[in-house]
Parts: C-alpha cells; structure tokens; sequence
C-alpha cells in the first residue's frame, strides 16, 4: 500500500516511516521544511516527499487522494495554547477526511489515553472520549468524518518514549532543570501509561493492516505496553539522571511549579490495552519508561522545552 504519513519527520511519525517500509509499503510523507525533506529522502526509494503543514489544509487533502491509506501523527506540540493546536487538529481531520469519503480507504487518527479518562479505573478501548482536556477533539473529528462514511480509526498514544524523548516526560525534565529539583504532585501515586516508540510504530502498522480487514470504521486502539507507571517513580529516575533532589509539591503549588504542565502531572490516568493485543495480535516488546529514563544520558540530550511540532 502506498500511506501519506503526516508528522512524518517528528519522533513517532520517522519510527511510523520506517516501520511501514520495512513491511514493504510505499510512504508519502509529509514536510514542512527542506531539512524534513531530506530526512526523508534519505530514508529511501520507497518514501517520498510531499511538502506542507498541518495548517495547510489543501496540502493534506492533496497527500491523501494520491494515496491508499493515511496515518495521521502530526501535532503541534505547543501545550501553552493546547485548545488552540487542538482546534486545529480537528481541521486536519477533517481535511483529511474529506479527501477519503466514500473510498473506504483506511484514515488513523491519533489521539491520547487521556482522552478517555474515568476516574477510579483504568479506561479501555470502548470507553468514549470523555475527558475536559482539549485532545478529544481530535476524536470528536475522528467521528464527525466517520458519519460522511470514512474508515477512521483512532490510536490513543499514552508517554512513548526511547531514551531521548518520552512525551510529556521530556517536559518535565525541563522543568526539573530550570528548578533545580525533580518534583511529582502529592504522593506521587497518580500514574501514566506508557509505550515503548517502536511498539507504537508496530501498532500503527497493525492497525492500519488488519484493522482494515477485521475492524468496522470507528475502532479505537490504545497504545499501552505499561498501564500505569507512577509520577514518583518517574521522578526518581529524573532525579537520579540529573543528580538532583526529588521532592513533592502541593496540589496548591503544583501551578507555579510546573506551569501550564501542572494540568496534567497530578492526573491519574492509567489506560488498558487488553482489547487492543486481542483484535490486532499485539504484543508490545520494548523497554519500560523506567528504563529508558535510566538509559538516557541526560547531559548529553539537553530537555527541549520549546514549541515543538510532530
């Protein structure tokens, strides 16, 4: 098959690229810059290079109709206006969606765990989005395409780490930087999710092959290999990396401690990923954040805590 990979030159969509031409398909990818150009021109005959963004809608639905399947992995990850980047990831699916209706060609949305939450359990697959966080309307958007009769589905991501990036982890090794200590909320007990990124990677293929056999339009896939890891721990191993003191913060501090990362480094949001291993035959192999947190060389990798897009 031949897939338009948007954020196809960030952390999850380069793993995505590889993933897909190592099973033998043919990738469109798509780059906003002549150094993602080139990234992706050197990953081989079988990638080639689509240029835009994911705020140019007509570069998205152009990348889509030229091809048999679209994984959708782009984000702006600028969580100091999360409602705004969210917004417009709901216009990229739609986008996206608009150049599949009626095709039956297989559209993956990306979402997060989170995005189910239900307190005082871990949330599954079947759970709707129900969260106040701004991300379900990625899904929101998912399901709005969906009724114009596009076979979307949704892969809800929880941290995907390797030892240089791990989702919002990266962000609080910032933090832990500019504090001077590694800080976890209350007890520390509250746990994340988490996936090793060529789990994920593997994930995304899956979905995107069998899922186009065996799943009806609207399946949601959680992309769990740890259900919960908690924020103590996480702590620990930052705080063991940089050489600096652990130390708790109030749900009072928590604001001005962690900044605009406060909303979610109390949250306690484990997830399941039991019906997804079941329908698609995954089974996640890679090392635990712990892990990789410890491998991480954490003064070579300097935490970036600047806008970042995916």
């Amino acid at each position: 098959m031949r897939i338009f990979v948007t954020g196809a030159t960030g952390s999850i969509g380069t793993a995505v690229v590889q993933e897909l031409i190592d099973a033998g398909h043919q990738v469109l990818g798509l780059a906003r810059s002549d150094a993602g150009a080139k990234l992706l021109t050197a990953a081989g005959a079988h990638v080639k290079v689509h240029r835009g963004d994911v705020e140019d809608l007509d570069s998205l639905r152009s990348g889509a109709a030229a091809c048999e399947g679209v994984i959708h992995t782009a984000f702006i990850h600028d969580f100091s206006r999360f409602q705004e980047v969210c917004e417009i990831d709901c216009r990229a699916v739609e986008a996206l969606g608009s150049a599949l209706a009626g095709s039956n060609r297989p559209l993956i949305v990306t979402s997060g765990t989170a995005a189910a939450f239900t307190p005082g359990r871990l949330s599954t697959e079947d759970d709707a989005p129900s969260s106040p966080m701004p991300r379900v309307a990625s899904e929101e958007a998912a399901a709005s395409v969906a009724a114009k009769g596009v076979r979307v589905s949704v892969m809800r991501l929880p941290q995907v780490h390797d030892p240089v990036k791990q989702g919002l982890v990266t962000y609080l090794i910032a933090v832990a930087r500019e504090k001077g200590v590694s800080a976890y909320v209350g007890d520390g007990l509250n746990r994340w999710p988490a996936v090793h990124i060529l789990d994920a990677a593997r994930l995304y293929r899956l979905a995107l092959e069998k899922g186009a056999e065996k799943m009806a339009a609207g399946a949601r896939y959680n992309a769990v290999a740890e259900e919960g890891v908690p924020l103590r721990e996480i702590a620990e191993a930052i705080g063991h990396g940089l050489k600096m003191p652990v130390v708790s913060r109030s749900p009072e501090e928590a604001g001005e401690h962690f900044g605009w990362l406060a909303a979610f480094v109390g949250a306690d949001i484990p997830a399941s990923s039991a019906l997804t291993r079941q329908r698609l035959g995954w089974r996640p192999t890679g090392p635990g954040l712990i892990v990789d947190l410890n491998a991480m060389k954490y003064f070579e990798y300097a935490a970036d805590a600047a806008v970042l897009r995916g």
